[in-house]
């Protein structure tokens, strides 16, 4: 049994999420479709980060386990199994490497930080309607600002978690979280150790209240500090979200 990672990335638009689901198509559906049209074997994807419907990845990690004729490719022959694999598999996907790695290996549990990206344009631009949000208020990027500097020391993120999360615990360190411009886009850019369900569109969408003054910097540390979802905004939709990268120590 050898175990492999692969690297992918995508355009949600199409997707109900990452997870095979019934009556729906999926990241993984199609991809593990892909690789047993391929190498003429099944396999099941295992996620580093599960994304909802809608949201976007320039980078994720999904293993895999094999016994097939993947474990007589070498360095070589995998990336031709790319090249053949991305011929397979849909325009919005594609296959980045495949590689192999330590049977104990995780893509999940192995990573020590995830960065994400959220972008919202101000002025109506039909090439941003499907990666950005369109939000066409007056914000004070000041205010975004000071309140996304707030989450450098917080701890515990229940307030934007969402329902029937099964985690074990709230706790999360953000080590970036900041505010800025990209070309005609406004972007918040956060990296942790692990992100929560709908954590990132919790934070944005409750910020943005903030940056509109519909709450104070006050208010939004009093909604953190209540440990209570129905108080963050989790309105701001998925086109805006890119999962921008996955980090391990030994790739």
């Amino acid at each position: 049994m050898q175990r492999y990672f692969i690297e992918v990335l995508y355009r949600g638009t199409n997707y109900s999420g990452f997870q095979i689901q019934q009556n729906a198509n999926s990241i993984q559906a199609e991809l593990e479709k892909a690789l047993q049209i391929f190498f003429k074997d099944e396999f099941q994807l295992t996620c580093s980060s599960r994304t909802d419907a809608g949201v976007h990845a320039m980078s994720n990690y999904f293993h895999f386990d094999s016994t097939s004729r993947i474990n007589s490719c070498n360095s070589e022959a995998l990336k031709k199994a790319v090249y053949n694999l991305n011929a397979i598999i849909p325009d919005d996907i594609v296959v980045k490497r495949i590689f192999k790695v330590g049977n104990n290996a995780h893509c999940r549990f192995d990573a020590f930080s995830r960065s994400y990206s959220y972008y919202i344009y101000q002025h109506k631009n039909p090439f941003l309607a499907d990666r950005s949000f369109y939000y066409p208020y007056k914000l004070d990027i000041m205010k975004l600002q000071e309140a996304a500097s707030i989450l450098l020391n917080i701890e515990d993120f229940s307030s934007f978690s969402k329902k029937h999360t099964q985690v074990k615990t709230f706790i999360c360190k953000i080590n970036k979280s900041e505010w800025g411009m990209e070309d005609d886009s406004i972007v918040y850019n956060v990296e942790g150790n692990r992100f929560l369900r709908g954590m990132v569109r919790g934070l944005v969408g409750t910020m943005l209240k903030v940056g509109t003054g519909k709450i104070t910097l006050d208010e939004f540390e009093m909604i953190i500090n209540a440990k209570d979802n129905k108080k963050a905004d989790f309105s701001v939709p998925a086109q805006g979200l890119f999962l921008v990268n996955v980090n391990f120590n030994f790739c």
